[in-house]
């Protein structure tokens, strides 16, 4: 019995490390400043805020601070925010930043068949966006993002070949562009329109709402655009991995994590205190529900694992800290199941850290848009004060972000089913 089982926990070690991939070494580090430039789909404030939490949960003790500069209608010339010279003097480079990324395509090309004088316009002033930027800020680390899709996947196009395609060529520059001048690159447009073909094929009503109006993604839309963005940076799939055999009873594995006071008697406990926060996903929403199952998003990017063997009972209660996570056969937890795919406390924690990031890159909007810009020509004695209390308000959701994103450990507890 003894061999048999230490042939068990060598093949569940295996298992493990085939799921549940190291810890890469990431794009962004320690003390960066990130400012995210581009159009209104940078501005819905979307795909920026689910990156920037990523960010916060998966690595707690790195340091990294995000702004948003997207403004609507933006082309590579600028637009209502001012010509592409003002934009990048006061929205990016006063930031002073260590990267910025920049996705900009969508209305370059004017919602038209490809046209070759439009298209030289756009390149040739995406060059310029380049060289000012490294002219300004010499050791910044760009990744130019490929534009995002233009949905022809769940409604007609509007015209042959489709406006995406022209989006998609507008990208292949953007790429050979990052190529050729050593820059980083990411494609937000081709995982995106994949997973729109197959939510079509899923559920062709409920796929049409990933993108609503074809041009600006829902939240479960630019959930699976930060996700690209995300392993374009080398983003690590694991929040945790834990390996319990509870015959023994011992922990077999746990990787980004420390498990402790591990009891078996009846009911199987133990004390789990990882190293990060998985991202909080919204199964209950249809929406987001389809865009999921449609994506890799939770496969390549948030593996929260568990896998517990030995057991003797058919079917087991998952709590967490007292709280139903779930009900799960013997079979399954021995296969392992994903605690990020479920409501516990530790998604819960990083919902409401998501919830600080959308407030203080709220309050940064409404000191940038509505008091810095419309005020600036008037010279307010209060505005000063007006534009200080705001940074100081957005420091201070920024401070309780950062301190909410730090794990906490957890009590686990499988209980049999036939146990009250």
């Amino acid at each position: 019995m003894t061999f048999l089982r230490n042939v068990i926990l060598i093949l569940v070690g295996l298992v493990l490390a085939q799921n549940a991939p190291a810890q890469s070494s990431f794009y962004l580090k320690d003390g960066d400043r990130v400012v995210f430039y581009g159009d209104s789909i940078t501005d819905q404030r979307l795909y920026t805020t689910f990156v920037e939490s990523f960010v916060l949960t998966r690595f707690p003790q790195m340091k990294v601070d995000f702004i948003h500069s997207g403004w609507g209608g933006d082309r590579v010339t600028g637009g209502g925010g001012g010509p592409v010279e003002l934009r990048l003097g006061r929205d990016v480079v006063a930031y002073r930043p260590t990267v910025v990324t920049i996705m900009l395509g969508m209305n370059d090309g004017r919602y038209r068949a490809f046209d070759q004088q439009i298209f030289d316009a756009y390149s040739t002033g995406y060059e310029k966006i380049v060289r000012m930027l490294r002219t300004a800020l010499p050791s910044v680390r760009m990744t130019l993002i490929q534009p995002s899709p233009y949905d022809d996947v769940t409604r007609e196009p509007g015209f042959e070949g489709g406006y995406n395609a022209v989006l998609v060529r507008y990208g292949q520059f953007v790429k050979e562009l990052a190529r050729r001048e050593s820059l980083d690159a990411a494609d937000l447009n081709t995982p995106v329109t994949a997973a729109l073909e197959k939510a079509r094929a899923a559920d062709s009503t409920l796929a049409q709402r990933i993108v609503p109006d074809r041009v600006h993604p829902a939240a479960p839309g630019h959930l699976l655009m930060a996700g690209a963005l995300l392993k374009a940076w080398n983003a690590p799939a694991l929040v945790s991995s834990v390996a319990i055999d509870a015959a023994a009873p011992q922990v077999v594995q746990a990787e980004n994590s420390t498990v402790t006071d591990l009891q078996a008697a009846g009911s199987i406990s133990w004390t789990q205190a990882d190293s990060s926060l998985p991202m909080p996903l919204d199964m209950k929403d249809p929406v987001w529900a389809l865009a999921l199952r449609s994506s890799d998003f939770v496969d390549t990017l948030n593996r929260q694992m568990l896998m517990v063997t030995g057991l003797k009972e058919a079917e087991y209660a998952l709590l967490v800290d007292g709280e139903e996570a779930g009900i799960f056969s013997q079979d399954a937890l021995a296969q392992g199941i994903n605690l990020a795919a479920l409501p516990n406390p530790m998604t819960g924690q990083a919902a409401a850290v998501h919830a600080l990031t959308l407030k203080h890159n709220n309050i940064h909007f409404a000191r940038w848009r509505q008091v810095q810009l419309p005020l600036e020509s008037d010279a307010l004695v209060q505005a000063p004060v007006a534009l200080g209390a705001l940074d100081s308000l957005e420091v201070e959701l920024v401070q309780r972000q950062r301190a909410l994103a730090q794990p906490r450990p957890h009590r686990f507890e499988l209980r049999p089913r036939n146990v009250k």
